[in-house]
């Protein structure tokens, strides 16, 4: 044996390159071994299986479970060769090449672990070239330039090398801008289409409605509370301070309203009112709560046609504050409360039109000891028959004149207004003189009337009030020792003023002075003969009713 020709243990063993012993014992260098199939050779040659070969260890198998987050390199795993490339295409790193004794043969590497059949790796292709058991694989190379994100170019469907993350191409940017302008123009389109649609269909629904039951909307509620100068606040504080009055007696019946004057019970109202009770009929009163007492005649006075009644066992009553009349003037807002054709407690409102209008009413016992004579307060509130007696209120619910008469449309003035309604033309007393009647009526059971002590013509057709040349009864015309007398008022004389303000007819002149209170002073002016003078005398008193 040539121990010079031995190989060192462990250099050349069968193990190692695949040498066996010879013969003859003696060892012979090592001859490289071929690499053993993954498979068992295909008797068909059917590739990839067949001849020739050859087979290569393929790449280990990146796992989901250990895939770090995208854009982070892994690190190489470690090979049979050293660390191999991250992913196909990536430079390998070097090795060191291994320890080579006793020849050029080297030890192969072991097997591979057979690759997973469930997990194939897309894209990857097999090595053309021969692999010489223990030399390094070959390795493209890679273009020089900044560093790879090994998931930035991996397309798990083989479709071919990705954009590294971050890097948007230009045509990708167009496309996006044009995507973005698309959807926002869709979206307006959309929307107007939508509001259109949505506008139609409110429209039709506020005209046809959706069936079913209706729900009508209400306003909310109204406060309770009322200024006091409106209409409502002056009939909330002046209604239960009304009555309303029914009378009969001498086969008549009426209604009429009335006001409460005091504590004690006593009721103004109109004379032809309560006239047909004045012979033993009935009169009962009803406030605005409902209840209803009898009532009974405290006086009257047919030429002011005031009256005052009296009811007993009521408590509590509140009654309405007096006004001033003179102070009032045209255009006032008034309200007036009465009983309409029997309608109790009715509230109507309106304005002062007129003052001073001489008005006169009655006259139904022809001899003319019925007839009033008012000067009157005008206004538009409605009155009809049945709001005789009751009040007319200021702004303030103070009672400024007394409801007494209409002009109906036939061209009369009654005191009982007529059926045909109020054409807005009411006449009320004014509550100057109706105070000083009520008084009267109260305190005395009678009214006094001032006078001037003469006789006019009533039948006189020109301009002015002239004084007639004897009496009714076929006496002087002007009373001896009277005011007219003592002024130097005589038959004939044509008396055109009173205190500086135009009269035109006998009327005129009794409700100027009636206007008056008895020892009033007046200033007449006078003509006759075509002379004119002004005389001044003192008002005188009548009991005469």
């Amino acid at each position: 044996m040539n121990e010079g020709n031995r190989v060192p243990p462990g250099a050349g063993t069968e193990e190692a390159a695949g040498a066996g012993p010879t013969p003859d014992g003696d060892f012979e260098l090592a001859k490289p071994a071929r690499p053993t199939p993954l498979h068992e050779p295909d008797p068909y040659s059917t590739p990839p299986y067949g001849e020739p070969g050859p087979w290569a260890p393929a790449p280990p198998v990146q796992h989901p479970g250990t895939t770090p987050t995208h854009g982070t390199p892994l690190p190489p795993p470690a090979g049979p060769h050293g660390p191999t490339p991250a992913f196909p295409g990536a430079p390998a790193p070097a090795s060191p090449a291994p320890a080579v004794t006793g020849g050029p043969a080297t030890a192969p590497a072991p097997p591979s672990a057979p690759l997973p059949e469930t997990a194939p790796l897309q894209g990857l292709t097999a090595i053309p070239e021969p692999v010489v058991a223990g030399a390094p694989i070959p390795v493209p190379p890679v273009a020089p330039g900044p560093a790879q994100d090994p998931w930035g170019r991996y397309d798990p469907w083989g479709r071919g090398p990705l954009q590294q993350a971050g890097a948007v191409p230009d045509g990708e940017r167009r496309n996006g801008r044009r995507g973005r302008r698309l959807l926002v123009v869709w979206t307006l389109a959309v929307a107007l289409v939508a509001s259109g649609i949505g506008g139609v269909v409110g429209a039709y629904v506020e005209r046809e409605g959706l069936g079913g039951e209706v729900t009508l909307p209400q306003a909310g509620s109204v406060p309770a509370g009322r200024a006091p100068d409106s209409v409502a606040g002056i009939a909330a504080r002046a209604l239960p301070s009304v009555v309303t009055l029914h009378v009969s007696g001498s086969g008549e019946e009426g209604t009429g309203t009335g006001f409460v004057l005091d504590d004690r019970g006593h009721i103004l109202t109109n004379n032809h009112v309560v006239a047909a009770a004045a012979s033993g009929g009935k009169i009962s009163a009803t406030f605005s709560d409902g209840d209803s007492v009898k009532a009974t005649v405290v006086g009257r006075d047919s030429g002011y046609d005031l009256a005052v009644v009296q009811v007993h066992g009521v408590r509590g009553l509140t009654p309405l504050t007096l006004g001033d009349s003179d102070g009032v003037r045209v255009g006032d807002p008034v309200v007036a409360i009465g009983a309409p054709f029997d309608l109790a407690n009715t509230v109507t409102a309106g304005i002062i039109s007129a003052k001073e209008r001489p008005i006169t009413a009655g006259g139904e016992e022809g001899d003319g000891s019925d007839v009033s004579y008012v000067d009157a307060l005008q206004t538009d509130a409605p009155i009809n028959p049945g709001n005789s007696g009751g009040p007319l209120l200021d702004s303030r619910a103070h009672v400024i004149g007394i409801n007494s008469a209409i002009r109906s449309a036939d061209g009369g003035s009654d005191t009982e207004g007529g059926q045909a309604g109020s054409i807005g033309l009411g006449f009320a007393i004014p509550v100057n003189q109706a105070r000083r009647v009520a008084e009267e009526l109260i305190n005395d059971g009678h009214a006094t009337h001032p006078v001037i002590g003469v006789t006019l013509d009533m039948g006189y057709t020109g301009d002015g009030a002239r004084i007639d040349d004897h009496s009714a009864n076929g006496g002087p015309a002007v009373i001896e020792g009277g005011p007219g007398a003592r002024a130097g008022l005589a038959p004939g004389d044509l008396i055109t003023r009173v205190d500086g303000e135009r009269v035109h007819t006998g009327e005129e002149l009794i409700v100027k002075v009636r206007a008056h209170r008895p020892g009033d002073r007046l200033r007449l002016t006078v003509e006759h003969g075509g002379a004119e003078r002004e005389v001044s005398l003192v008002l005188g008193t009548s009991e005469q009713n």
